[in-house]
């Protein structure tokens, strides 16, 4: 999967040129873009100049674009790959998900038995209301036929938006496909510590906890802020405490980060991310950057998988949450990780949720708080 890349202004000049010098790569090329939420009014000139040149694109809307100084919300990255992925878009998948996206997967696979299954990347509107069950669904009906990972779209207001496109539509509460090689690994942390309380979810629906141990699940998560970390949570300042302590749905494997974004009237919380029923829960306290050792552990994996290859570029997107939680400190953990991954050049998007695959199960799971990173050169 060789790719190049760009970061281009939004003028119809500056893409064009762009495609021309990329023409030479050869007829089977295209194109992904990634687009912050700012710029979101260029997507009928961006579909426009794809149309007129005859390449194919497929993108998405982000909060903000990846530079390895830091954040950027203007322009476009544009990633050009030698041989254009296989991949299709979903208008919407809210009804019969599972089915429309475990049909769509199949007409990506290739013909005939592979050694090792591919990987499927998948790019959700982050306002569908249960991706986790969605993918659990899709597992079901596919189950380990593909490797699952990706990450979701929109906008950091989590206000409704068409926010998924290729050169003919926009879409929103879809999700797009794109189909990987069988050798392309995908590296995800989040390297939050846990707390030591155990709470269960003792009534909830998606992603929406009503009562934790019996209990308005709010009244639950301010005593238990205040306990464990002496923080006064009350609902005046709620956005700006709930970032830095989200809940972790306890798995048999690990802990999965969910980030209280609202609550209700009546006490409850909802969060980025679904907390099924009868969840075992533990709060967590989000690390500082000093004492987080996410970086080193995401660039040891990525070494691993490309044994000792150093990265001509590294694809990367970061959480909208966790960028709330670090502020100033987001920057200095990209240019961290550009440092650790040994690459002169990361780049990539704001995310609203993120995807990978349980190590050995291959099932999928989802995320927030998360790095995740593609690299660009596979063992060989």
């Amino acid at each position: 999967m060789n790719s190049r890349q760009r970061l281009v202004t939004l003028e119809p000049g500056a893409i064009a040129g762009t495609l021309d010098a990329w023409r030479a790569l050869g007829p089977g090329m295209g194109v992904m873009a990634l687009l912050p939420e700012a710029e979101k009014a260029h997507i009928p000139m961006l579909q426009q100049v794809f149309r007129d040149s005859g390449i194919p694109l497929c993108g998405a809307v982000f909060p903000a674009l990846i530079i390895d100084t830091g954040f950027t919300t203007s322009g476009v990255w544009l990633v050009c790959f030698e041989r254009m992925l296989p991949h299709l878009l979903i208008a919407d998948v809210r009804t019969d998900g599972a089915t429309q996206l475990s049909n769509v997967i199949r007409q990506l696979l290739p013909t005939g038995a592979a050694a090792s299954p591919p990987t499927v990347f998948m790019v959700f509107d982050g306002m569908l209301p249960a991706i986790g069950t969605l993918l659990d669904d899709v597992h079901r009906e596919l189950g380990n036929s593909v490797v699952y990972t990706g990450v979701n779209a929109g906008s950091e207001t989590f206000t409704p938006m068409p926010c998924l496109f290729d050169q003919n539509q926009c879409v929103g509460f879809g999700v797009l496909v794109l189909l990987m090689p069988a050798d392309r690994q995908v590296v995800l942390h989040h390297g939050y510590p846990v707390s030591k309380r155990l709470m269960t979810a003792t009534s909830s629906t998606g992603n929406r906890i009503d009562t934790i141990d019996n209990r308005p699940a709010l009244e639950v998560y301010q005593s238990v802020i205040q306990a464990e970390y002496g923080v006064t949570l009350t609902r005046e300042n709620f956005y700006d405490h709930a970032v830095h302590f989200p809940f972790g749905v306890v798995t048999a494997v690990d802990v999965l980060v969910r980030i209280p974004v609202a609550f209700t009237d009546d006490g409850a919380l909802v969060c980025v991310g679904e907390v099924p029923p009868n969840t075992l829960l533990r709060l967590l306290r989000a690390p500082q950057l000093k004492d987080s050792e996410c970086v080193l552990t995401m660039a040891q994996k990525i070494d691993a998988i490309t044994r000792g290859v150093a990265q001509p570029s590294l694809l990367t997107f970061y959480c909208a949450g966790r960028r709330m939680h670090f502020r100033d400190d987001a920057v200095e953990e990209v240019i961290q990780l550009k440092a650790a991954a040994r690459t002169p050049l990361l780049f990539g998007a704001l995310t609203l949720g993120e995807i990978d695959s349980m190590e050995d199960l291959d099932m999928p799971r989802f995320h927030n708080a998360a790095l995740v990173c593609v690299p660009s050169v596979a063992p060989q």
